[in-house]
């Protein structure tokens, strides 16, 4: 009788460990950085920094931004856009009395604001822009190139139906926008902050309240 041969062990194989969560890796350096940049400012944080933070080489950081202005660019359009672009398609599309869709987009504004991750990045620009002028210019570009025309759009058309008294569009929008910004400013910049916190959901309702009571025109019952 022959000698049974061996069966050989089925050896597990292990998954390297640079293919882990490939796809959250992008998340995972905007997350450290954003931790960074507001510990120890954008001048003083180094890609390396970034890097080490998020359990990654500096090589796999510039797999996915190429430099650290490009990290920043990656925070506005994770944190910002998706709001803009969600503001935008709203007024864009939007009939009737634009009462009703400004109140939607400042409520829409100050909720998701509230998130600490989201009021990070505007707060980041306020504080770093001066220093780094190009950050401005990005946040410029992803977010205010785009939503004031369409705040104007809105404030014209509802002049031109009635809704609005004949105001000044642009200098309307800055009516419109001013307080939430001075609000964050106040807070980020000179640390005044109203008792209850920063409270951006008030702070929205009590803006709209005394916006429109100035800017609308009585109602006579003409106007749906």
């Amino acid at each position: 009788m022959s000698e049974e041969q061996p069966v050989p062990k089925k050896t597990a194989r292990r998954t390297p460990k640079f293919r882990r969560r490939a796809e959250a890796r992008p998340d995972e350096v905007l997350d450290a950085a954003l931790a960074l940049f507001m510990e120890k400012g954008f001048a003083a944080t180094r890609v390396e920094d970034i890097a080490k933070r998020a359990g990654l080489s500096k090589g796999s950081v510039y797999l996915y931004f190429d430099s650290k202005e490009a990290v920043m660019e990656g925070l506005v359009r994770r944190a910002i856009v998706p709001i803009t672009d969600s503001a935008t398609e709203m007024m864009t599309h939007f009939t009737g009395n634009p009462r009703v869709a400004i109140n939607a987009i400042l409520t829409l504004l100050a909720m998701k604001i509230s998130d600490p991750k989201i009021s990070a990045v505007p707060r980041l620009i306020m504080r770093e822009a001066i220093q780094f002028p190009e950050l401005a210019v990005v946040y410029r570009r992803e977010v205010l190139d785009k939503v004031i025309p369409i705040m104007t759009g809105v404030i014209e058309r509802g002049i031109a139906d009635g809704y609005f008294r004949p105001v000044d569009p642009d200098l309307t929008i800055r009516s419109i926008i001013g307080p939430v910004m001075l609000h964050l400013l106040m807070d980020e910049v000179f640390d005044m902050r109203p008792k209850s916190g920063l409270a951006l959901d008030r702070l929205a309702e009590n803006h709209l309240k005394i916006l429109f009571d100035g800017l609308s025109v009585p109602e006579t019952g003409d106007k749906p």
